[in-house]
C-alpha cells in the first residue's frame, strides 16, 4: 500500500554523494583518518535524509535495521485511522502479538473501547498483561479456529503480525472470522517481503517462520476468498496520511465486514 523511500545508500556507494571524492588520487594510499572521516560523512548524510521529512524517520530506520513490528505501527497510524473510520473505532479488537501493549495504549484514547486477542501463549507476560487477561479484556486463543466472539461484536478489528504465520489453508478460515466479528470492517497489517529475518525465537513460539507476502499476493487471495476492500476507508486513510507525510512500515489493507 505504501511506498518505500528511495535508498540513499545506492547513491553514496558510487561516490556521487560524498564531498571531495573526486579529488582523491585512486593510486595514492588514503590515510586512516580520511577513511574514517568519509564514513562518518556518509553516515550523517543518510541520517539527515531519513529525518528530512515528517513521518519518514520511523519507517526508514525500521527498514534499514530490518526489525519491523506492525503491532507497534498501530500507534503511529492511529490519527489517520480515526480520520478514515470516525465513530467506527468506538469498540475495537486488536489481534496479534503484544496485544496487551496495544490495548493499553488504545485504552488511553477517550473515544476508543479497546479489547485484545493474543494468538500465542504468553509465557513471559508482565503484571499489566496478566491483569488484562484476568479481567477478560485480553484473551489468549488460537486464531486458526473460530474466534470466541459473537457476530458484529466489534466495530473494527485490527490484526497485525499474526496472519504472516498462517498458511493459506488457515487464512481461508481466519479472514472470514475477522469479517464476521466486525461491523464496520477490519484491517490487516502485514510485513513486506524481505523485511525481516527469521529468528530462532519466532520458530519456537509460532511453530513456523513468518511468510511475508507481496501486496499482489494478498489482493489475489482476497478475490479468491470473495473478501472486498473498503475503498472509502482506504482513500480517507491515504489522504490523511499524505497530508502529514506519513509512510507506514507495513502493508495496510482495509477490508469490509460481512454484509
Amino acid at each position: 500500500m505504501s511506498r518505500r523511500p528511495a535508498s540513499l545508500s545506492r547513491r553514496l556507494g558510487d561516490g556521487a554523494g560524498i564531498p571531495f571524492m573526486g579529488s582523491l588520487n585512486p593510486k595514492s594510499r588514503a590515510s586512516p583518518f580520511l577513511s574514517v572521516g568519509l564514513v562518518l560523512v556518509g553516515a550523517f548524510l543518510i541520517i539527515g535524509y531519513i529525518y528530512s521529512a515528517p513521518g519518514r524517520s520511523h519507517a526508514a530506520l525500521s527498514r534499514l535495521e530490518g526489525d519491523v513490528s506492525c503491532s507497534a505501527e498501530i500507534n503511529q497510524a492511529l490519527p489517520y485511522l480515526k480520520k478514515a473510520y470516525g465513530d467506527g473505532m468506538h469498540k475495537l479488537l486488536h489481534i496479534g502479538p503484544d496485544s496487551c501493549a496495544v490495548v493499553s495504549k488504545l485504552s488511553k484514547e477517550e473515544d476508543i473501547e479497546a479489547w485484545g486477542l493474543e494468538p500465542y501463549d504468553l509465557d513471559d507476560s508482565d503484571a499489566n498483561c496478566k491483569s488484562l487477561i484476568r479481567k477478560g479484556v485480553v484473551r489468549v486463543a488460537d486464531i486458526k479456529f473460530p474466534l470466541p466472539y459473537r457476530s458484529n461484536s466489534f466495530s473494527l478489528v485490527i490484526v497485525s503480525d499474526a496472519l504472516d504465520y498462517l498458511s493459506p489453508k488457515y487464512l481461508n478460515k481466519t479472514l472470514p472470522e475477522l469479517a464476521r466479528v466486525s461491523s464496520d470492517g477490519f484491517l490487516i497489517l502485514s510485513g513486506y517481503p524481505g523485511q525481516r529475518r527469521v529468528k530462532v525465537a519466532e520458530m519456537s513460539k509460532f511453530g513456523r517462520p513468518a511468510k511475508l507476502r507481496s501486496s499482489s499476493w494478498w489482493i489475489r487471495f482476497f478475490v479468491e476468498t470473495r473478501l472486498e476492500e473498503n475503498e472509502v476507508a482506504t482513500k480517507k486513510f491515504e489522504m490523511a496520511a499524505a497530508k502529514k507525510g506519513y509512510q507506514s512500515t507495513c502493508q495496510i489493507f482495509h477490508m469490509k465486514s460481512l454484509s
